[in-house]
């Protein structure tokens, strides 16, 4: 998970450029307990704004090119490993020394690696793990001024 070539890029790219000429997908999920993309599939119907989030989205030229605004959310270290720590127990069924053991030999130098060096592309870097008012204040008006109040988003 903590390295581009774990995702599915091309797809990835596909349904954005359907999303964007307004072509509904079926977007496939992903079995995180047994690492695995699921036979299931969810249908998604086009809107006037699409939010794509993940660690890599920023990675691949081809799909920031479609991308009209592009986050970094900036969280401290420590604040990521406690989220990973507790979602993966509580979630996943992992222990606490598997957790510690991905983290420090996959996912610190994945991040390292991939994700930090992709705030470059960013738009806007969003501080403090993504709670922040100063932030909204920005997007709010931007959201906004793609969508109308008749817009279904």
């Amino acid at each position: 998970f903590d390295h581009p070539d774990a995702f599915d890029m091309e797809l990835i790219y596909k349904h954005l450029t359907d999303l964007k000429a307004y072509t509904p997908i079926e977007m496939p999920l992903y079995d995180f307990v047994n690492h695995r993309r699921k036979d299931e599939t969810v249908y998604v119907e086009p809107k006037p704004l699409v939010i794509i989030e993940g660690l890599m989205v920023l990675h691949d030229p081809a799909i920031r090119a479609l991308l009209d605004l592009k986050l970094y959310v900036d969280t401290p270290d420590d604040i990521r490993f406690i989220r990973r720590l507790r979602r993966d127990i509580s979630e996943r069924g992992r222990t606490l020394e598997s957790v510690c053991a991905q983290y420090l030999e996959v996912v610190r130098p994945g991040h390292f690696n991939f994700i930090e060096p992709t705030k470059v592309y960013a738009d806007l870097i969003i501080p403090e793990g993504g709670y922040n008012e100063s932030a909204l204040s920005v997007l709010i008006p931007f959201v906004k001024g793609i969508t109308s109040a008749d817009d279904d988003v």
